[in-house]
């Protein structure tokens, strides 16, 4: 299987980095008592180190909304995921517990500062691509049994037709859900080729340390940008 970014992304900014994990054969579990803390401690010293009105100066939360910006995406219509996790934490609230895999991804993401996003293959039959959207895709949204179309020209992430997340780093689909019977999962992580890019290193590590030890798994990391912009994968 294939992953690629189309050239036009790289235009909009050439400093993109995708971290891209391959997880393969992943035991995942209901959430244990030392993964919650993991997650609860990350959301502590986020509490820590930000106030709410500091989430859209944070470098890598500032950068995708420059991106999205330059996209023609609207960031305080369609804020980055990230971003609206954030304000959450920092306005006192605490994520829901899912599942391991899920809960212990969003610690990593709080922890790094960073986005991720963790699809399951089992759902996805085609190739992967960041593009800009054509006549045709369409999007099953979150909770829900019904496709929707997607308007030419949105800056997606898709395997074939089928957008996996909308408006970049917006809003991801049904459509590879993670669940706790995931087992192999394409991990996704947006950096950048500047101080940031040290946050996209540090969270692939912990990804992959997840993969293998807490969950069993064997793992593939790859670095896709301008200068590479695809992977092939076993699918």
């Amino acid at each position: 299987m294939r992953y690629s970014v189309d050239a036009a992304v790289f235009n909009i900014d050439p400093n993109l980095k995708f971290g891209i994990l391959i997880g393969k054969n992943i035991k995942n579990s209901e959430t244990r008592t030392e993964d919650e803390a993991r997650l609860r401690a990350a959301e502590n010293k986020m509490r820590e180190t930000f106030q709410v009105d500091q989430v859209r100066e944070i470098p890598n939360v500032l950068f995708y909304r420059d991106i999205m910006t330059r996209a023609g995406v609207n960031p305080n219509k369609f804020p980055p995921s990230v971003e609206a996790m954030f304000k959450r934490i920092l306005k006192g609230g605490q994520l829901p517990v899912i599942n391991a895999l899920v809960d212990l991804c969003n610690a990593v993401s709080i922890e790094q500062v960073i986005s991720l996003g963790a699809h399951d293959l089992n759902d996805i039959r085609e190739d992967l691509e960041v593009r800009f959207s054509e006549n045709g895709d369409v999007f099953l949204p979150f909770g829900s049994t019904e496709y929707e179309n997607v308007d030419d020209g949105e800056l997606v992430f898709t395997s074939g037709n089928i957008v996996q997340t909308r408006k970049w780093i917006w809003r991801q689909s049904e459509q590879g859900k993670t669940t706790i019977n995931s087992k192999d999962i394409f991990f996704q992580l947006v950096g950048f080729d500047n101080s940031s890019q040290a946050t996209l290193t540090k969270a692939m590590a912990d990804i992959e340390s997840l993969i293998v030890n807490r969950f069993q798994g064997t793992c593939e990391q790859y670095i896709v940008g301008s200068n590479n912009t695809y992977i092939d994968f076993p699918s």
